[in-house]
Order: C-alpha cells, then structure tokens, then sequence
C-alpha cells in the first residue's frame, strides 16, 4: 500500500514508523515493507528529521523507541487501520488476486491449532496473501483490532471489550499427560489419588483476562502440587519427558498433537472437567469489512460448527 505525501512530509514514511514500532528491528522493519536495509535506513532519517527526535536507539535488544516514538504508536496505528480497512478496502474481496497480510493474536497453542490448516488453506485459495501470528494481552486486545494492528483474536479469552464481536467456534475437554516412563501409572488408567499426589507442569499465560486453560481443576475442587508455571506450551513435552513422574493438564487437541511424536501418553482426568471454548474475536469497526468478513468465514468454515457471534451490534 503506498498512500499520498504533501510538500512537509510523505505519508508512506507511517508505514515505515508503524512497522518499525511493532518489529523494533531495523531489518524485520524493511523485509515486512518490502524495503532494503539502506532504504529503510533513509526513511527513519526523514522521520527524525521531521520530528526532531531519534524516534529510536539502539541497543542489543534491537531498536528502543523513544518517549517520542511511543506517543506517536497509537495515533499512527489508527490511522493506518482507517486507511486500510475504511479509505482502501472494497464492497467485495477477491482473495485469488488479493494481495495483502492477514494478522491473527493466537498465543502458542493457538498457532499449533490453527495456523497448519490455515497455511494450506490459504495457499490454495489465497495465493497472494500472506498471515502473521501476533501475542496480545487481553488489556490490549480492542484497541489492537481497533486500530487494525490485527485483524482477528482466536482463543478461549474472558471478560472482553463489548466493542468485540466473538463467535464460538468448538469447545474440547481436557486431558492430562503423563511421560511414557512415568512407572507410577499401571495401565491405561490415571487414577485420582496418584493424579493429586503428582507433581504438576501447569501453563499459565500470565494474562488476568485470559482464562487459565486448567484453573477448571481446582474449580472442581481438586488441590494439585505445582510445581513449575510456564507461559509456553511447547515445552510441555520435553519437560515431562526430563521429569518422567510429573504430570501436565492440557486440551485434548493438544495433547493428541504431542503424543504423536512418542514421548508422553494421554489420559482421561480422574476428574470431571468442563470443556475449554475456543472463540473468534473481531471489533465492530471491520464487522462489515469484506477482507474481514473472509477472513473470519473462513476461519469458521475449517474449524467452527454452528457458533453465532454475538457482540454489541449481533442480531
């Protein structure tokens, strides 16, 4: 997308200052633009020249924004979002010929549940397009798809903006896992009393309006012994495989996904659990928004059932 310039200043150069702002790093910054490393390097000048302000400092973290530049974030993603789905978006959306980026806020199990059907699918039927995995706070989510940083939230998120539509896409239950050299199990059967004498592997995403994918356990009244806490759950696999006597609770789609690879086992809780639901989230703005409108149906095309949104304007 290239947009109109005045005599004082281009206004391609908000790209440039978004891009930076979100990569934080000079050269992800220009892949994603689609600018060399020595044209985006022009650019921030002219941005710092016009705002007299480095905007940005670097570091060994990569690019550091300014007080200047943080002020700056919003107003300039908001702006862009209008542009692109308000001034530049059409009554239909062709995806054959589209050529634009998608952007999703999935947490990890997110792209492990959605992005590899995604990817195909859009390779098939939108060949142009491209898709990006983001991770939003829940604090941050409406403003996010607000501005058009992101077009769509995908996860089992609580408490949400009534800014937001969301639509039910299917629930799972849970499972726990178990390593295959965990000695402790006889059989096929977790039995409730070695369940609450295991130390447990719990994930926990740090995200107070993000629901606890197992806080249902104590919900139902069974006290666990965590023993570690982590945000990721990728690396539920190889720690219950480095500590064969712990045991972790995880979605059901998940846990399949990792038992395939040999090192941990499934099993039923000992304990009857209600189902995780898993929901997409889009803001009221790009309700109407064709791209949007696409994007969503065919999220719910490959993994919804008969869901309806519901939101401020549903019905």
């Amino acid at each position: 997308m290239k947009l109109a310039h005045d005599d004082d200043f281009d206004l391609n150069l908000l790209m440039v200052l978004d891009a930076l702002l979100r990569e934080q790093h000079l050269t992800r910054a220009a892949s994603e633009l689609g600018l060399s490393q020595s044209g985006m390097s022009h650019a921030l000048a002219r941005l710092r020249e016009f705002y007299d302000d480095p905007l940005f400092i670097r570091s060994a973290n990569g690019m550091q924004p300014t007080a200047r530049a943080l002020e700056l974030a919003a107003p300039v993603a908001s702006a862009l979002g209008t542009i692109r789905h308000q001034v530049l978006s059409r009554a239909h959306f062709d995806p054959k010929t589209a050529n634009r980026t998608f952007t999703l806020c999935l947490t990890d199990l997110g792209e492990i549940a959605f992005l590899p059907e995604l990817m195909s699918y859009f390779q098939r039927e939108a060949p142009n397009c491209t898709l990006r995995s983001i991770h939003v706070p829940s604090v941050e989510l409406a403003q996010t798809l607000e501005s058009g940083a992101a077009d769509l939230a995908i996860g089992a998120r609580s408490n949400v903006s009534d800014q937001l539509y969301q639509q039910l896409l299917f629930t799972q239950p849970f499972v726990t896992l178990a390593s295959t050299r965990n000695t402790r199990i006889a059989g096929d059967t977790l039995t409730l009393d070695l369940f609450i004498h295991s130390q447990h592997i719990v994930v926990d995403l740090g995200d107070p309006l993000h629901e606890a994918f197992d806080q249902v356990i104590e919900a139902a009244g069974i006290e666990r012994r965590i023993f570690l806490r982590t945000p990721h759950f990728l690396s539920v696999p190889l720690l219950l495989e480095r500590n064969p006597c712990m045991l972790a609770t995880v979605p059901r789609a998940l846990g399949v996904l990792f038992s395939r690879y040999g090192n941990v086992k499934v099993f039923a809780p000992p304990v009857t659990l209600p189902e995780m639901a898993l929901r997409q989230y889009w803001h009221v703005r790009y309700h109407r928004d064709a791209a949007n409108l696409w994007l969503r149906s065919t999220v719910k095309e490959l993994y919804g059932g008969s869901g309806q949104y519901v939101g401020e304007l549903a019905g």
